[in-house]
């Protein structure tokens, strides 16, 4: 049977891993009964106890006291006179605790707390990984490369035996990685798996902008900056909308800094993402104005109940608030929160034939931009004799 030195070993697990030493013994006889199951007979309605204080095991198998002199079933029923023999007072219903004595079970066991014993340091050295870099969740971390397969690139965790796992879609158009570089990321998310603890971290995910600026901006970090909302295309464009509560604090100017340096550092950590910073405001009308940024707007107008705007901009910088591809009103939906109708001036001239419009509801920065051209008037045919062989030229 397993000798004094097991339950020694099991101290010292308990002293050294912080394994809790009543739950390891519960699930080490739950194994034993088990193997001594397998070993003898599953009908055997058995149970392995460990006795630490006096480093020795155990087994009992549990017995219905009958009144026949030969029980149907002698694994799980005992005959009253052999149950008197234990104890005089035994009586029919009766269950009977019996010890087994065992030659050939010592090996089973000392096997099986061995399996017992691994299972359950390999489970606790996961819990306590996961414990520890479940504190490094949503945060920014300076991770060095490790390999690069394919478009997955795998990043040393600093302080840990546990890789970081960045997928195509997580890094930045235009970010190119070499074994050893270090590089900036953002924990995006951390979850346990058969293989032990995986980290999911992020460049193109809105925190690592987040935490860029706490780190490049004191005001930000400190909270005298906060950051309302951002928004994203990431590699392209961003639009971060920031405010102070301090009357004496430029929101603005406190993350562009001194001739830009600020604003510049996290643009160039980001592959040269235009970055537009946008002052909030609880008034919707401005702050949909200003998500527009840099395009000018006119006029603004809600509805609350459809949650839609219409903006008004000059003819010339239509183009410009729509942005190349719709991006920049669709950066700006997403900021604000509100789906953004884009007319320009001259759609509010009844005298004009024709007018343009487009309208961008609020989706996810990857969905499509369609563009709503139902209000352009069908031009008349050109009939082809009325050209002249100067025109056609």
């Amino acid at each position: 049977m397993v000798n004094k030195d097991f339950f020694k070993a099991l101290q010292d697990l308990e002293a050294e891993k912080k394994i809790d030493a009543d739950t390891f013994i519960q699930t080490l006889e739950t194994a034993l009964t088990s193997a001594y199951k397998k070993m003898y007979g599953e009908a055997k309605s058995a149970m392995v106890k460990l006795y630490p204080e006096r480093s020795t095991i155990r087994i009992y198998s549990y017995k219905t006291v009958v009144d026949a002199d030969e029980p149907e079933d002698p694994d799980k029923q005992i005959s009253l006179k052999e149950a008197k023999l234990l104890k005089k007072s035994y009586k029919v219903g009766d269950i009977v605790a019996v010890e087994e004595t065992t030659k050939d079970f010592g090996r089973i066991a000392a096997q099986t707390a061995k399996q017992v014993v691994m299972q359950k340091l390999r489970e606790m050295e996961r819990q306590t990984a996961i414990s520890e870099l479940s504190e490094k969740e949503d945060e920014l971390l300076t991770t060095v490369v490790k390999r690069v397969d394919g478009d997955t690139v795998y990043v040393q965790i600093a302080g840990t035996n546990t890789e970081g796992v960045m997928m195509k879609n997580d890094q930045i158009p235009g970010d190119k990685f070499n074994v050893g570089d270090r590089v900036k990321v953002y924990v995006k998310k951390i979850k346990d798996s058969f293989k032990g603890p995986q980290i999911q971290v992020s460049r193109s995910n809105i925190g690592f902008v987040r935490k860029l600026f706490e780190l490049e901006i004191p005001e930000v970090a400190s909270g005298e900056v906060k950051i309302k909302n951002i928004a994203r295309d990431p590699g392209n464009r961003a639009k971060v909308a920031v405010f102070t509560e301090k009357a004496n604090v430029d929101a603005i100017g406190a993350c562009v800094g001194n001739r830009g340096i600020r604003i510049n550092t996290i643009i160039n950590e980001l592959n040269g993402e235009k970055i537009d910073l946008v002052e909030y405001s609880d008034d919707p009308l401005e702050y949909i104005a200003r998500a527009l940024s840099p395009a000018k707007v006119l006029s603004v107008e809600t509805n609350d109940s459809l949650n839609m705007s219409q903006v008004i901009v000059p003819d010339d910088k239509l183009s410009l608030a729509i942005g190349k591809g719709g991006q920049n009103v669709r950066l700006a939906a997403k900021l604000t929160g509100w789906k953004i109708d884009v007319k320009p001036e001259s759609f509010m001239k009844p005298t004009q034939t024709e007018k343009t419009e487009t309208e961008y509801e609020l989706t996810e920065l990857s969905d499509d931009t369609s563009f709503d051209m139902s209000d352009l008037e069908e031009l008349e045919p050109i009939e082809e004799d009325s050209v002249s062989d100067e025109d056609k030229e």
